[in-house]
């Protein structure tokens, strides 16, 4: 396998591993997968919680003028 193969894909602010489809959040990657989840996951799930304590790790990028 070459090192080009293994470098493909971003780490993941949610699951916190290396993904090669997703979406950008601002400067932030979440990998489809996790999308899928949240998306399906009740305010009830005891999953909801680590959802949105994972998105606090999302950064707005400052805007300079």
């Amino acid at each position: 396998m070459n090192s080009a193969a293994n470098s493909v894909g971003e780490i993941c602010i949610v699951c916190e591993q290396k993904k090669r489809f997703g979406i950008h959040l601002y400067t932030s990657f979440i990998c489809e997968e996790c999308e899928k989840e949240m998306i399906q996951t009740s305010t009830s799930d005891p999953r909801y919680k680590f959802f949105l304590d994972q998105l606090k790790k999302v950064t707005k990028p400052e805007i300079f003028s």
